[in-house]
C-alpha cells in the first residue's frame, strides 16, 4: 500500500505531501495518524524551519472518508476521530513554532479547509475551491474551522458558509481572504515551494514569535498584546538572527539568517 503522506526534509524546508489521490484525499485512519506525526516530527526536527503541506492528484483534502466513516456510525468510536486526529494535526499546525504554508492544488472542504486555514500561508492554484461541507453531512464544525474561519472571512460571512455549504471558487476565496496568495494551477507546486522556501531561509525564531503573538492577540485585551509584544521582543531582540540581521543592514547585504 502507498504511504498515505509522504514527508521530505530538504535543505530546512519539510515537505508534507497528502497521498491519496484516487480517494480525493479523504482522510482515513491511517491518513490521519500519519498526517498527525508527519507534523509532529517537523516540529521536533530543528533542522526544519519552515513546512509546506500539499497533496497529490486533483483535491488538496475532502475532509473525512466517508466510505470509512459510515461503518463506525452507531459505535462508541463514532466521532472520537475529532479528538484523537483532527484536534491534534490543527494543534500541530497552528501552534508549530515555525511558519506552516499550505499549498492548495485543488478541493478543500471540511476537514481539508481547517488544515488549510490552520496553516499561516495559502497558496492557492486558480482551480481550486472550498467548501465547509460540515452541515451537508449533518455535521457541525470541527478541525478549527469554527475558530479560523471568522477570523479570515469575519462572523457573518462564517456563518453563511457553515449554514450553506457550497463550493467557494478560488477568485472568490482570494476575495475573502482565504486564498494568501492565488496562482494558476501549472505554478502552483513550484510557488508553494519557493514561499515556504523562503520563510526556511528566513527568522525562524521571529516567525515563531509572530505566531505566538497573533494568537494571542486574537484573544486577550491591547494591554495584554501590548505586555506579550514587549516579552517576544526581547526574545527575538536577543536572537543571533537579529544580531545578523542588524548586521546586514549597515553592511547594505542581504542577511543569511541561521534561525535562532
Amino acid at each position: 500500500m502507498a504511504d498515505t503522506v509522504l514527508y521530505e526534509v530538504v535543505d530546512g524546508l519539510a515537505t508534507i505531501t497528502i497521498n491519496r489521490p484516487d480517494a480525493m484525499n479523504a482522510m482515513n485512519t491511517q491518513a490521519k495518524i500519519a498526517l498527525r506525526d508527519s507534523l509532529r516530527a517537523a516540529e521536533e526536527d530543528e533542522a526544519v524551519r519552515a513546512v509546506l503541506l500539499t497533496a497529490t492528484g486533483r483535491a488538496f483534502c475532502v475532509g473525512q472518508d466517508l466510505r470509512e466513516h459510515v461503518a463506525l456510525i452507531g459505535t462508541e468510536h463514532t466521532m472520537s476521530t475529532v479528538r484523537e486526529h483532527y484536534n491534534p494535526i490543527v494543534r500541530a499546525i497552528a501552534g508549530m513554532p515555525k511558519p506552516v504554508v499550505a499549498g492548495v492544488n485543488g478541493v478543500a472542504a471540511g476537514a481539508g479547509l481547517g488544515f488549510a486555514l490552520a496553516a499561516d500561508y495559502r497558496v492557492v492554484a486558480d482551480t481550486a475551491s472550498f467548501n465547509t461541507s460540515f452541515a451537508g453531512v449533518a455535521l457541525t464544525a470541527d478541525s478549527g474551522v469554527s475558530w479560523t474561519l471568522p477570523r479570515v472571512v469575519g462572523p457573518g460571512r462564517a456563518a453563511d458558509l457553515l449554514f450553506f455549504p457550497r463550493s467557494i471558487p478560488a477568485q472568490e476565496a482570494y476575495e475573502l481572504g482565504i486564498a494568501s496568495r492565488l496562482v494558476p494551477a501549472a505554478d502552483l507546486a513550484a510557488e508553494a515551494e519557493s514561499v515556504a522556501r523562503a520563510l526556511a531561509e528566513g527568522p525562524t525564531l521571529a516567525y515563531a514569535a509572530l505566531k505566538e503573538s497573533l494568537a494571542y492577540g486574537a484573544s486577550h485585551t491591547l494591554d495584554e498584546a501590548l505586555e506579550k509584544e514587549d516579552e517576544l521582543q526581547t526574545r527575538a531582540g536577543a536572537s543571533e538572527d537579529h544580531g545578523i540581521a542588524v548586521q546586514a543592514f549597515l553592511a547594505k547585504e542581504k542577511p543569511k539568517y541561521l534561525g535562532r
